[in-house]
């Protein structure tokens, strides 16, 4: 009775352990997040010649508005409720439930503050699930990989490749490093805070 009692013990931790470290991750929902919560990342942008095109800080945070939560981006606070709508689209940025070795196809029509409007058409895989290290510290993250091509308005076509790290325990990437022809650009994590920590 012991003999069986410690196996069915075992099993269960193993089960435990198991669900605990897998590799599958659905949508973030409105009760994820907090009043407070706080993301920085610092991002780069730099041209093959060295010319840099872009270099800042962009912090985010949940704030209240008079309909509930919300998050700032920018100037601008977005209600939290149509972040985290599901995205009904064919072609999503995000294919909910994330997990190793899922592949789908991603577009994205925009229009910049100029006029100027594009098309972002790509492969999208997710290589792995794993601890990855940025400034803002140790998560476990996926990494996709979304490789394809930009046009736009004005006669830009350039192949690129985006890898993003996104962790699910920050409801983001922690990390994305993008090559789009003669231009690269990196944004990485550097402080993410929560009110209960």
């Amino acid at each position: 009775m012991k003999l069986h009692y410690a196996l069915l013990l075992t099993a269960i931790l193993c089960i435990a352990c198991k669900s605990s470290d897998q590799s599958l991750s659905g949508q973030p929902t409105l009760a994820d997040y907090q009043l407070g919560e706080t993301w920085v990342w610092k991002y780069k942008g730099v041209t093959t010649d060295g010319e840099v095109r872009s270099d800042g800080i962009d912090k985010r945070m949940i704030v209240q508005m008079n309909e509930g939560l919300g998050m700032t981006i920018g100037n601008d606070t977005i209600p939290l409720a149509d972040i985290v709508k599901p995205d009904e689209s064919e072609t999503p940025k995000y294919d909910w439930p994330l997990e190793v070795g899922k592949t789908w196809k991603y577009e994205n029509n925009w229009t910049s503050q100029d006029g100027t409007t594009g098309t972002q058409s790509h492969q999208a895989v997710v290589l792995s699930y794993q601890e990855e290290t940025v400034e803002a510290g140790t998560f476990m993250a996926y990494t996709i990989q979304y490789t394809g091509n930009t046009t736009n308005s004005r006669g830009y076509n350039a192949e690129e490749e985006e890898i993003w790290l996104y962790a699910p325990a920050v409801k983001t990437f922690i990390k994305l490093t993008q090559s789009q022809g003669d231009f690269n650009y990196v944004e990485e994590l550097i402080e993410y805070s929560k009110p209960d920590e």
